[in-house]
Formats: C-alpha cells, structure tokens, sequence
C-alpha cells in the first residue's frame, strides 16, 4: 500500500488528538479537530455513542496513532519493532527511540522542517548531509556523535527558514545540540523515554504484535 496521501486532518479526527501533522498550520483556529470533535465520515458523530472499545481495538489505535505520527507505514514500523525486540532493554522504549533516531525526525526535532513530512521531503530532495555525505534516506539511522547539516546550496531555502523563525517551532530536546546560524545539529546522546516529548502507551503496540 502507497503512502496516505488525502487530508491529513482526518487523521488526526480519526485518533481523537491533534498529531501535529501538518506543522505550524495546526496552531490555527481552523483546525478541524477543534471544530469536529469525532471520527471521520458519516457515522463518526455515532461513535461517542458506542459501546467500550475493546483490548484489541486500543492496541490498534495506538499503533495507528504512532504510525501517522513519525509517517511511517506498515512494513518499516513492524521492521523496526522486530529490530526493537532483540536488542536489551524495554522493547516499547527501544521502538520509540529508533523511531525518534530516523534522520526526517531529526531534522524535525532540529526545526529544520515545520513537520515530519516536510522535513522528509528536505531528506528526499537531497537537503541535508550526514556527517558531510548526502543522505537522501528518510530512515536512515543516525547515531549518537552524527553531525546533521542542512547542505550549503540549501542554507536559504524557504521551507527552513519558515521553520526556523515560527514561533511554534519544536521545543528543542537536551539530546539534539542545534547551531540555527549554520543549519547544523548532533546528536549528543541517544535518547531516552523520558526525553520523548509524546504522550503514547508503547506498552499497548507491543501486547498487539505479541498476539
């Protein structure tokens, strides 16, 4: 299956919770979510009448909420999971933290992109560098000690400034170190759990795919 491509708003209505994934345009006051507080489609205003949703639905929905969340589909979500699992520690922590790792997250985290998705098309377009190598991989892994740059001829384009100078522009988290005047960032240190800025239950998509 391709990648979502329709109105990202209903996904968002479709979780219940604004995920951001739109940037800064989610900051307004014509957010659908605000206006339209339910499910998509003509039985969604119904579903605040339906019975408890069950254990399996919860896990469903919280795997689909972090999915839409970093954009990333399926396979390459159920590939890091797997990745997750065998290495030590908590494997709901372990996922988080390869998905916080992704180099279009970086970029985000960094404020390079106003969201996820536009800092994976600076990835695609062949924007930013990975310690001084272009990377045009939107998963790629970066690693702690990784320096990411915004390439030179990309300095000034207007999709990084933008985000940049918005004033709803991603707090910056203590294991990024971000230089806004040469459009450079590392890695400090791998991330922790409690250095994730997001409110999901992990424990919830790791009970589902135990099944």
């Amino acid at each position: 299956m391709g990648r979502y491509t329709g109105p990202v708003c209903r996904l968002c209505r479709r979780e219940g919770q604004k995920l951001f994934l739109k940037g800064t345009k989610c900051f307004t006051d014509k957010c659908p979510i605000e206006r339209r507080a339910y499910a998509p489609g003509q039985h969604g205003p119904a579903t605040a009448r339906r019975r408890k949703a069950s254990e399996y639905a919860n896990q469903l929905r919280e795997k689909q909420k972090v999915k839409r969340i970093y954009g990333v589909s399926e396979k390459p979500f159920r590939n890091l999971f797997e990745k997750a699992a065998h290495q030590p520690g908590v494997t709901g922590e372990n996922l988080l933290v390869g998905l916080e790792s992704r180099l279009d997250n970086i970029v985000y985290r960094m404020g390079f992109g106003s969201s996820r998705k536009e800092a994976r098309q600076l990835v695609r377009h062949r924007h930013v560098h990975v310690n001084a190598r272009l990377v045009d991989i939107p998963s790629y892994q970066v690693q702690p000690g990784d320096e990411v740059r915004i390439a030179p001829k990309s300095k000034d384009i207007l999709p990084v400034q933008a985000s940049l100078e918005s004033k709803t522009r991603p707090s910056q988290v203590g294991w990024l170190a971000v230089d806004d005047g040469s459009r450079t960032g590392r890695m400090v240190e791998r991330p922790t759990r409690a250095d994730i800025p997001l409110a999901v239950q992990e424990q919830l998509i790791v009970e589902l795919y135990s099944k």
